[in-house]
């Protein structure tokens, strides 16, 4: 990089930062960061692009940009993008994060040459970020594999761990709105950061000083950047067809990517796999970080009204299932006929009907195989249906749940256990794993076993709604329901903190109805009956309160993201299978009593 010239005076700038404070039209943590970015070497190269916004009185964008520092969470640092800004993702905040790893990854990995595997989405800017990435690392003394070209998240974990890399960089933003975009850090594990490497390297990256750089074309032509997409394609999609099973394969299949990347995963192993009759929905074909042809431009497969298009089209072409993934390809939703009779409605699975309906697949091919031990298990989150518990259970087979929100911890229960034991994990934010070829969720193999499922079911007779309706009426009817409740701003991350307190110190006595019977608080590893001394909790530690109410198998659970500012509500409802004679009854009870559950939750909470 060229040198940058002699910073102006910033005396007279910083002054009218502090005036702005007195003002109220600055809060204090922005006058903090932007004190530090108009007077550190560090931010000289960015110093032109504030005053020019101080000159300008842009004090409503100054105080977004910089109130807080963008927090490096449980997966990366996501974000808004801007030019300037500790609260952005720019080229400062995204070149801190890949500093920081580089400088931490170096002082824990020397038993072997330094290396990292970097691939990124169809986001605005995404290339751009990964280059960044690569230029850094580069300079700080790795050899990088790069993707080149638009690549799925589950890929760069499985290139991770099939180069032996040292760590990984994937840039998305998953399902953010187009304006935001993301790193996400992986270790040689192939797996997002666990403790103790998690906070570690987000210290470090708090601190990064200088960032280095070799200039992309440079670290190309000398071989420190080393594109390798077409021998990772090859090898991850024989891992992930590898975990097909047989069976039939008449279904007729209509995909949709989202406008992101998953039609360079998704397609290819529905093909391997058998399925012939697959229409990639045109709509969303193109790759695009507007994402212009979803509602609101958001690509979330959790909001079914990203179907109603994808249906009607299903409906016109007589097509069995329509499924959809997020951008960066690590999650995937569905919808299918209610039944398989001409005409007949449709609906959306959640992700939890979805992981019901795996796991009850994948358990009972391994079954009819002769392959299940008692030594298999199955992985999901604390926030995840119970009924996958049960379905597991009922085959003898172990089942590890008491996890935290992230799919890192369950990357980390195979690196713990034997991951050729390992079946399933899932989370209910519609986040599926099945092989041990990545330590992330794969929307590619879910997909893939969504259709075999889907076939099978076609085979007897049934709908996959209705395959889950016969699970419900072996194990009880579970139904589960999660809200979001956005709180944005630095007041926002004050009300976010409140809430939580509220949860964890003062909970309600009751709620639709039903008594509150244990306090499940994360935090502080304490649960409480209501009017008793708190006492030892067993299970993870983190930010997140379990109320479980005196009905079985009904509770909620209260948590603050940990990518978005947002405070993050699940219910869950239990109907025992002695207790439901009518079906179609006990689901419009049920769904009435979550309803229930929501309004007291908003009234208790103040939202």
């Amino acid at each position: 990089m060229p040198p940058l010239p002699n910073p102006p005076d910033t005396t007279s700038a910083v002054a009218r930062v502090r005036q702005a404070a007195r003002d109220k039209q600055l809060s204090e943590g922005a006058v903090t960061n932007l004190e530090m970015w108009l007077t550190e070497p560090r931010y000289r190269e960015y110093l032109p692009q504030v005053l020019e916004h101080i000159d300008q009185g842009q004090w409503q964008k100054l105080d977004d940009a910089f109130w807080t520092v963008i927090p490096f969470g449980t997966g990366g640092r996501r974000g808004t993008m801007y030019p300037i800004g500790s609260n952005t993702i720019n080229d400062r905040t995204i070149g801190e994060s890949a500093q920081g790893l580089a400088e931490y990854v170096r002082e824990h990995v020397t038993d072997r040459p330094l290396s990292c595997a970097i691939a990124y989405d169809t986001r605005h800017r995404s290339r751009h970020f990964a280059e960044l990435c690569s230029e850094i690392m580069v300079a700080n003394g790795y050899r990088v594999f790069f993707l080149d070209g638009y690549r799925s998240t589950p890929e760069l974990s499985f290139a991770v761990r099939r180069q032996r890399c040292s760590c990984g960089i994937m840039v998305t933003a998953s399902h953010n709105p187009p304006s935001d975009n993301a790193v996400k850090a992986y270790w040689s594990s192939g797996g997002q950061l666990l403790p103790p490497h998690d906070t570690e390297v987000i210290d470090r990256v708090m601190n990064v000083g200088d960032i280095l750089r070799v200039p992309f074309e440079e670290a190309l032509a000398k071989g420190q950047v080393v594109y390798c997409q077409e021998e990772v394609d090859r090898a991850f999609f024989e891992a992930v067809v590898a975990q097909s099973r047989p069976g039939p394969r008449d279904l007729k299949i209509i995909y949709s990517p989202l406008h992101g990347v998953g039609a360079s995963a998704v397609m290819p192993a529905l093909e391997a796999a058998g399925f012939k009759d697959v229409e990639l929905f045109g709509p969303h074909a193109e790759p695009s970080g507007d994402f212009p042809n979803v509602p609101g431009h958001v690509s979330n497969p959790e909001n079914p009204r990203v179907f109603d298009a994808i249906i009607d089209r299903a409906r016109q072409i007589g097509a069995d299932l329509v499924m959809a993934t997020d951008p960066d390809c690590d999650r995937v939703g569905c919808a299918a006929p209610l039944t398989l009779e001409a005409g007949s409605a449709w609906g959306c699975l959640t992700g939890n009907q979805i992981g019901a309906l795996l796991a009850d697949y994948l358990l009972e091919a391994g079954s009819e195989a002769g392959t299940l031990t008692a030594e298999h298990y199955v992985v999901k989150t604390l926030v995840t249906t119970e009924l996958i518990r049960k379905i597991a259970e009922s085959r003898g087979v172990d089942v590890v749940g008491d996890l935290l929100v992230g799919f890192k911890w369950i990357g980390g229960v195979m690196d713990r256990r034997d991951p050729k034991k390992f079946i399933l994990g899932a989370e209910e934010s519609y986040g599926f794993l099945v092989g041990d070829h990545a330590r992330d969720k794969d929307a590619a193999v879910a997909s893939m076993l969504l259709a075999e499922l889907a076939a099978r079911a076609k085979v007897g007779g049934h709908s996959i709604h209705q395959k889950l309706d016969a699970l419900f009426r072996q194990h009880g009817h579970h139904a589960e329901k999660t809200v979001s409740v956005t709180m944005p701003g630095s007041e926002g991350m004050q009300r976010m903190m409140a809430v939580m307190a509220k949860f964890r110190e003062d909970p309600p006595g009751s709620l639709a109805g039903m008594k509150t019977a244990r306090v499940r608080d994360y935090q502080n590893n304490v649960q409480r009956v209501p009017g008793g001394p708190p006492q030892p909790l067993e299970g993870p530690t983190g930010d997140l309160v379990m109320i479980d109410l005196q009905a079985e198998g009904n509770y909620v659970a209260v948590r603050p993201s940990g990518t978005e500012p947002k405070v993050k509500f699940y219910m869950f409802a239990f109907q025992p299978p002695e207790r439901i004679a009518d079906l179609g009854a006990t689901k419009t009870e049920v769904a009435e009593r979550l309803a229930a559950m929501e309004k007291d939750l908003r009234i208790f909470a103040g939202t």
